[in-house]
């Protein structure tokens, strides 16, 4: 794990690229610029420094984050890899703002419940790589060995299993069940990883949407909000298209009328011929 000035200093590179990127400027350019606003006793700009170099050779950032496998997480490496890709729907601006949010969650807190259920959220809202995702959460040093074991569990079952049972079989509200319900012996054969709170939203949740329990679970462990992609609403802009567009058609309907009824009279075109022109003082000047 990182210190904890490294992932602030994250956490302000990719807001100000996220701000930054609507700008007249290139990616290089930005990262050039960002390289002397971070903090320079973190490592930060050396790998601002090697991801620009990277990014004019190959014209990805990805490619570059894999090679800093010992700075940038897989889950963040991830991210960037599923935005660069052509065929998918998953823009770089969000990909930046979901960043942002994981680096500033983890400079204050460790907590591998909200972690999971924040990276998880971001692969269901945004309709990510499952297979893909789940293994870069699993990579994560942020996790322990159990929580990896279980992580690759979630990969091989999800979409068999419900995630709710899968959360709740690891609580201590599933121990607790099975005491009440088998004797005081009962004991969890796996490893817990969620508390009795988790494993009770998680119990309240089964066989419904996974966005109620992702809600509720953001709500009780205050994980931040995922980011989504933004779409704009272009109906403002069609509106005075369209009103000019219905004013041509009306005019076109008049002269269809009036070339039915009587012919079109076109004189109404002409100009005044008793207005005269406007008197041009250079050109009286050249005729006297």
């Amino acid at each position: 794990m990182l210190p904890r000035e490294e992932f602030i200093e994250q956490a302000y590179l990719f807001r100000v690229l996220a701000e930054r990127l609507g700008q007249d400027m290139t990616l290089q350019d930005l990262l050039e610029q960002c390289r002397f606003e971070v903090l320079a006793t973190t490592k930060l700009p050396m790998a601002i420094g090697f991801l620009s170099t990277e990014l004019k050779h190959y014209g990805i950032l990805a490619e570059g984050m894999k090679r800093l496998s010992h700075y940038f997480t897989p889950f963040q490496t991830f991210v960037v890899e599923q935005s660069e890709l052509d065929s998918g729907r998953f823009d770089f601006q969000t990909a930046l703002n979901v960043l942002r949010f994981e680096a500033e969650y983890r400079a204050k807190s460790d907590n591998r419940q909200g972690f999971f259920f924040y990276q998880f959220e971001v692969l269901c809202r945004n309709r990510l790589n499952y297979d893909q995702g789940l293994k870069a959460m699993s990579d994560d040093p942020l996790y322990s060995p159990e929580w990896r074991e279980w992580i690759l569990i979630v990969r091989q079952q999800l979409g068999i299993v419900d995630i709710a049972d899968l959360i709740y079989g690891r609580s201590e509200e599933f121990v607790h069940y099975r005491k009440r319900h088998l004797g005081e012996d009962a004991e969890a054969e796996y490893p817990i990883l969620f508390g009795e709170r988790e494993g009770k939203i998680a119990f309240a949740n089964r066989r419904k949407e996974p966005l109620f329990l992702f809600a509720a679970m953001h709500r009780h462990l205050g994980y931040p909000t995922v980011p989504r992609r933004v779409i704009q609403d272009t109906t403002i802009e069609m509106i005075p298209q369209m009103h000019r567009r219905i004013e041509r058609l009306e005019q076109r309907l008049k002269f269809m009328e009036d070339e039915q009824r009587q012919g079109i009279d076109i004189t109404k075109f002409y100009g005044d011929k008793n207005k005269k022109p406007p008197i041009n003082l250079d050109d009286l000047d050249e005729l006297l």
